[in-house]
């Protein structure tokens, strides 16, 4: 597999950011109680994802080194305040669902971290499908965990009846709820990570690339995996 393919596909789900990484879970759990929450909050934070790593990697020879994270953080809220005018203007049902979690996308820690540990050290190509791998599987947990806590808290499905398949359990569409989908799907993921990635797939390259204590830190030489 070359580099190109690694670094759009991995995000999907060997080092997923939600369900691997487990970043950006505010959001995650915030939004996910329908599959169009959970999809239009993974678009938004997905665009604002390929663009911000784009610009970090265009003026990654320019920024100097000491303000280089709030020189992110500034085109981080640039892409996401773009994204939010755009939303409101076109869409505004569904920022009215996203509702103060769609501008807080410039706080979300994926595209930070992405910017940091990715962005700032390779070209733009390789920075632009990582944006896109990233934010496709950022998208698609969201998606998913929106379909679970849906289908079995309010009986529907994209807002349509299942036709009583599932009787409404509220609880799913609850904190609890979410917490519970939460930790099966990353369970589930870590499972079929190990199965078709062997039992120590690495993540290291994007948990702890970006880290001034990497060379120490018990989690690096473990391969990104958080200790037990």
């Amino acid at each position: 597999m070359n580099k190109y393919t690694q670094t759009l596909t991995r995000g999907l789900l060997t080092e997923n950011p939600t369900l691997r990484l487990v970043l950006g879970t505010c959001p995650t759990l915030a939004v996910t109680t329908t599959v169009l929450g959970g999809l239009g909050m993974g678009v938004a934070a997905t665009f604002v994802l390929i663009c911000s790593n784009v610009a970090v990697s265009l003026l990654r020879r320019i920024i100097p080194d000491k303000v280089r994270l709030p020189a992110y953080i500034v085109l981080i809220a640039t892409f996401t305040t773009v994204v939010q005018l755009l939303v409101k203007a076109f869409l505004p049902a569904v920022d009215e669902m996203l509702g103060i979690y769609l501008p807080l996308i410039v706080v979300n820690c994926i595209l930070l971290g992405r910017a940091e540990a990715f962005a700032a050290k390779n070209p733009v190509g390789l920075a632009a499908l990582d944006g896109v791998g990233m934010g496709g599987g950022f998208t698609a947990a969201l998606v998913l965990m929106g379909a679970v806590r849906e289908l079995l808290g309010n009986g529907t499905l994209f807002g349509w009846p299942d036709g009583g398949l599932f009787p409404a359990m509220t609880v799913f569409v609850m904190p609890a709820g979410g917490f519970f989908v939460f930790g099966m799907m990353i369970w589930l993921t870590n499972r079929l990570v190990r199965k078709f990635e062997g039992e120590n797939a690495p993540v290291a390259d994007s948990v702890c690339g970006g880290c001034p204590h990497a060379d120490t830190c018990a989690r690096a030489e473990k391969g990104g995996e958080a200790d037990d």
